[in-house]
């Protein structure tokens, strides 16, 4: 299973491909000349610019950005964005890194920390190479991106430490069990409410066949008799839930069921109530143990 997680692992918000995409949509935004950025490491005390978009050199590239140095450092330690509109003679911040700003010909530079549950994890600059006097409309722009992020690195933030959950050893030695169905049952519904909060493509398909390989491995038990399914399940509301048992996300459902995707939240939503679920996983599970679904 710790193999299995490692490969499902992500790439964060905050690297490679995804990193870089993100600088795009920030330069588009702010029509800026470059955009570069990077995580933030060392356990809040610095970032590294890993990425840059429209640069002209590398001298910015592997810069590591101590917190209250520089203008990113600045922006790290107060968590709020920091501007300078003459980068050279702006007073309040430090030159140590004047050398790598030269470089590129910045003149006013822009860094925008972005702080998720009030911890700074990334930070991306935007600058210019003239002298652009920036207003309350500049920044506001950005809002929309910033929160996409936020989001973004939430959501990584909770599959990693679902998957990482999922291959965890036990915190002691014991002996070997066989998973029964109702454990790869388990498994199985948890590997589809992480699908359902995943926006990549890949990753969700990924995870979507890891899913089918623990489906595949529950042993057939004796077929045991069925209650009485719940009174009050309309037929659309079974047909959400047979979806979401299936790992679908309220789009697929909507998209297989022809519907649109707020009416299937509404029936997934009634499901739940008259299930007295507390989550989608929860509503599939019961569903199941009373006979409606399968």
């Amino acid at each position: 299973m710790v193999s299995m997680t490692a490969e499902l692992l992500p790439e964060a918000p905050y690297d490679g491909a995804r990193l870089l995409r993100t600088l795009a949509d920030f330069r588009a935004v702010g029509r800026s000349d470059v955009a570069f950025g990077g995580p933030v490491v060392s356990a809040g005390t610095a970032l590294d610019i890993t990425s840059l978009h429209g640069a002209n050199t590398r001298s910015l590239q592997g810069l590591r950005v101590r917190s209250s140095y520089g203008l990113g450092g600045k922006a790290l330690m107060i968590g709020r964005p920091v501007s300078v509109t003459n980068y050279y003679d702006a007073r309040g911040i430090t030159h140590q890194y004047d050398g790598p700003v030269r470089a590129e010909q910045l003149e006013t530079v822009t860094a925008l920390p972005i702080v998720v549950d009030r911890v700074p994890r990334m930070v991306v600059y935007l600058a210019h190479r003239t002298q652009v006097v920036l207003g309350d409309v500049w920044y506001d722009s950005f809002l929309p991106l910033v929160r996409k992020v936020e989001r973004d690195i939430a959501v990584d933030d909770e599959v990693r430490r679902r998957l990482t959950a999922l291959a965890a050893p036990p915190a002691t030695p014991a002996p070997a069990v066989q998973l029964t169905r109702a454990d790869l049952r388990d498994i199985s519904d948890e590997l589809a409410d992480l699908a359902a909060l995943v926006q990549d493509d890949a990753l969700r398909q990924r995870l979507e066949e890891v899913r089918h390989r623990v489906d595949e491995g529950r042993e057939p038990t004796p077929a045991q008799p069925r209650t009485q399914p719940p009174t009050g399940l309309a037929a659309r509301e079974v047909d959400v839930l047979a979806h979401v048992a299936l790992g679908q996300s309220n789009r697929q459902v909507a998209e297989s069921l022809g519907l649109v995707e707020s009416t299937v939240k509404s029936y997934l939503k009634n499901a739940m109530r008259k299930l007295h679920a507390t989550n989608r996983v929860h509503a599939v599970r019961l569903a199941r143990e009373a006979g409606v679904i399968d």
